[in-house]
């Protein structure tokens, strides 16, 4: 098993009593699995996927339960531990990467950023990796994007650079939150394949998480559906999008666009 949440409960700290974030959920991810966690904004998704990043502030937020991963209880580690797996063993692809890349930093320093945290190779080393892992993002011409700045690229291609930025390392989760929401339709495809790709190739476990249960069927074997904190639902995509159970999962397929033909 990959990561095994159980009872898993996010408290911010300035929000009432009994008013948590996420609600005592349970999920698990096999290794190499792509998981989809799926639900409208507030629903916990987000926070969730933060908590299983340790990129939550012990300061702003209480978190009890447990965090399996490889068998680690991420939430009784030390933060230095967390901190050596987060960009290594895991890894995040955030939704918006022109507000999450350094704007004054080419983007070739910036793919290879976790290998200056977690390697010592060479500088000469870290740039034919992450020349590599460009490529393997399906980048063109590589050499010559390493030194240009995130404002010089499309929205795809920065999207494709931080994906290259994260399975650097060759992580074994990568936690991938709502990464084609601000492409267009074309661009999204893209994506959707090339973490397709990732994981066939690299073996890579995957958490999607998305509004979008549409994207997710592509994407995705499983799929979890999360709303106001709490988990509704989980199981194989087809069995959720054709048999949903919760009231909540019959209104977001039924919120998918279909396509009408014209008479």
């Amino acid at each position: 098993m990959l990561l095994d949440i159980q009872d898993l409960h996010v408290h911010f700290r300035n929000a009432p009593p009994g008013k948590d974030a996420v609600k005592g959920i349970s999920l698990n991810m096999a290794r190499g699995e792509i998981l989809g966690l799926v639900g409208e904004s507030g629903s916990g998704k987000t926070v969730t996927a933060m908590a299983l990043a340790g990129l939550l502030s012990n300061a702003k937020t209480e978190l009890t339960g447990q965090i399996f991963f490889e068998g680690m209880d991420l939430l009784k580690a030390s933060r230095e531990t967390v901190r050596a797996l987060r960009g290594k063993d895991i890894a995040v692809v955030f939704q918006e990467p022109m507000t999450s890349m350094d704007p004054v930093m080419p983007i070739g320093p910036q793919v290879e950023e976790s290998l200056m945290v977690h390697t010592k190779l060479s500088p000469a080393q870290r740039k034919e990796k992450a020349l590599q892992a460009m490529a393997d993002a399906e980048l063109p011409e590589p050499a010559v994007l390493y030194g240009k700045y995130p404002h010089e690229l499309s929205g795809g291609m920065l999207q494709r650079a931080m994906v290259a930025a994260a399975i650097i390392s060759e992580p074994k989760l990568l936690i991938a939150d709502e990464p084609t929401t601000a492409l267009d339709v074309t661009i999204q495809e893209g994506i959707l394949n090339l973490l397709k790709k990732i994981n066939r190739e690299k073996g890579t476990g995957i958490l999607f998480i998305s509004h979008n249960l549409h994207v997710v069927r592509k994407l995705c074997t499983r799929v979890a559906v999360m709303c106001k904190g709490e988990l509704l639902e989980e199981g194989p995509v087809d069995q959720v999008f054709f048999h949903p159970q919760a009231e909540y999962t019959k209104g977001l397929i039924a919120a998918i666009p279909t396509r009408r033909k014209r008479g």
